[in-house]
């Protein structure tokens, strides 16, 4: 199954048709048992998982998220040198879902938001302009699929409904957010670190070592939270999601809402003016180097 589950707009040779349309839109589809195609979908995977698909999945399994990943998962680049992404793994030597049995789904109630929408694609988008972004939907027909022969209408705000995808999305939005905000800003905040780029992997995906990180004294030491509103955090995983989008906004974009320690935010500032004049003078050189080439002689080879 190729991933409905995407922030990006349908390019060519997707199966995602290029149309596209609000909730309001009445589609002709249900998968069932007994149908032709049963399983084929799940016998080609390339399926994004959410962060909220994740918590869900490592609590069905009773294993940490650490755990999980390794066994279930494969991290990629969503673009060269930046964020990551993380995709089920299939089966060994194949292209199956793991989860996958000759009576469908094992892991149902708890399957990602990528299978849970199929056929309809969800594209996030945000213009410029937007501090929001907004959600969009286009249709996923690929060759295999039958489903979309059989004789029932609906329209999607009524399949997001019946497959449970209100609260998948809304426990997903702040990742979201987060990948439409670093693609959007593109070089304006520069080339994220390597330890931010670790920082967000481990807030977003491996939720137990997170964890450990927040309840950590070098967290306390940085930031300033009531000791209520930490026990509340790190008692329940949503929250601790919730949480983890929210610091890495923080972290990678200045968007401050967890308060700092003075010397701590005193040491932010400075670090952050540092690298602001840095990429000045990187952005300065560069036009100067733009400049130096205009005037080349071409025949002396100054």
């Amino acid at each position: 199954m190729d991933d409905p589950n995407t922030s990006g707009l349908p390019f060519s040779g997707s199966p995602v048709l290029p149309q596209t349309f609000d909730d309001s839109k009445l589609i002709q589809f249900q998968c069932r048992k007994g149908i032709a195609c049963w399983n084929a979908c799940c016998s080609n995977i390339d399926i994004s998982l959410t962060p909220y698909d994740i918590l869900r999945l490592k609590r069905r399994f009773e294993t940490s998220s650490g755990e999980f990943l390794q066994r279930y998962t494969v991290p990629y680049e969503m673009e060269q040198n930046s964020i990551a992404g993380v995709k089920l793994r299939p089966v060994e030597n194949g292209t199956a879902c793991q989860f996958m049995t000759p009576e469908g789904c094992s892991v149902y109630e708890d399957r990602p938001t990528a299978c849970r929408y199929y056929p309809v694609a969800l594209l996030s988008l945000r213009r410029q302009d937007e501090t929001t972004d907004r959600a969009s939907y286009a249709l996923v027909e690929e060759p295999h699929c039958l489903g979309h022969r059989e004789p029932r209408r609906i329209i999607v705000s009524d399949y997001r409904k019946e497959q449970v995808l209100e609260e998948y999305d809304e426990l997903a939005r702040g990742w979201r957010q987060l990948i439409l905000k670093k693609k959007s800003s593109g070089p304006s905040i520069g080339k994220p670190t390597k330890r931010s780029l670790e920082l967000f992997f481990m807030a977003c995906y491996d939720l137990d070592r997170f964890s450990q990180f927040v309840a950590s004294e070098g967290f306390s030491n940085i930031y300033d939270l009531p000791p209520e509103s930490l026990r509340n955090i790190l008692c329940d995983d949503v929250e601790l999601l919730q949480f983890a989008f929210r610091l890495l906004r923080q972290v990678l974009f200045g968007e401050e809402t967890i308060p700092l320690r003075r010397e701590a935010a005193d040491e932010r500032r400075l670090r952050l003016q540092d690298r602001k004049l840095r990429l000045e003078a990187e952005a300065a050189a560069r036009r100067a180097a733009e400049q130096d080439g205009m005037y080349e002689d071409p025949d002396s080879g100054v």
